[in-house]
């Protein structure tokens, strides 16, 4: 390869050897053979240089260019993808908001339930103690229902037996000594009316009211008012011998004494 040597240089030292040797003089430079330096190759081949290092230079540029814009580009990708990822987040966010406040409703409610079942089986419980009461109730009253019954119809067959010995008397006292007998409308109480007491005036009533509903008859009241020591004595003969006329009897001369009197 041919070492370039630079004009500069040798224009000095030809300057130089002009001005030692004279115009005349034989130079030595031009005892030396002739050198090819090559500089038009050269230039050529830096100019090619200079367009392959443009041409580079270009491409380079453009391909930094492509890949500033495809960065870009991916870079708003980026950006766009993040933003729907944080929308999704976001909505996520609040389907998971919505559910657990669902799942907390659900919770609410199914305690609300549960506390209601809970005081269903209580009333139930309470109801089914009261019903086995209330059949305990029942049970018993029924049972002193019975008993009641049963004494009733054992005391109406006395009655009745009583009334079919005291039937014949009956009419002899409502025959011969005006008696009747009358009701009051009170359940069980009897009015005995008689007639033909009151000597100045037959025709006036006298009457006594007798209660049978009881286990013993009671005199219920009269008039004229009689005394209650005599009244008592008379019930009570009546509720131990049954014997209906001695004490119809007994009241007529109660009432008699009272109208003289």
């Amino acid at each position: 390869m041919a070492i370039p040597l630079t004009p500069s240089r040798f224009g000095s030292s030809f300057s130089g050897s002009q001005q030692q040797y004279g115009a005349n003089a034989v130079s030595v430079a031009d005892t030396l053979p002739s050198i090819d330096f090559g500089f038009n190759d050269l230039r050529d081949r830096m100019a090619q240089f200079t367009v392959r290092f443009d041409d580079f230079i270009e491409r380079g540029r453009k391909r930094v260019l492509e890949e500033r814009n495809a960065f870009r580009m991916n870079v708003t990708e980026l950006e766009e993808s993040q933003r729907h990822r944080e929308r999704d987040i976001s909505g996520l966010e609040v389907r998971a908001s919505e559910h657990a406040q669902t799942l907390s409703r659900e919770a609410a409610e199914m305690e609300e339930m549960q506390s209601a079942i809970h005081s269903l089986k209580e009333q139930k419980e309470d109801h089914s103690s009261r019903r086995d009461a209330l059949r305990e109730e029942v049970s018993s009253v029924q049972a002193q229902i019975k008993h009641r019954r049963e004494g009733q119809a054992a005391h109406q067959r006395s009655l009745d037996a009583q009334a079919r010995h005291n039937i014949p008397e009956l009419r002899f006292w409502e025959h011969c000594l005006g008696l009747r007998i009358d009701g009051t409308g009170v359940e069980d109480v009897l009015r005995f009316v008689y007639v033909c007491v009151d000597e100045r005036d037959p025709e006036k009533e006298c009457w006594f009211d007798l209660n049978m509903g009881g286990k013993e008859c009671e005199i219920a009241g009269s008039d004229p008012k009689l005394e209650a020591e005599n009244v008592e004595e008379v019930q009570e003969k009546l509720n131990e011998s049954r014997e209906l006329g001695g004490f119809l009897k007994g009241m007529r001369d109660l009432l008699l004494e009272a109208v003289r009197a």
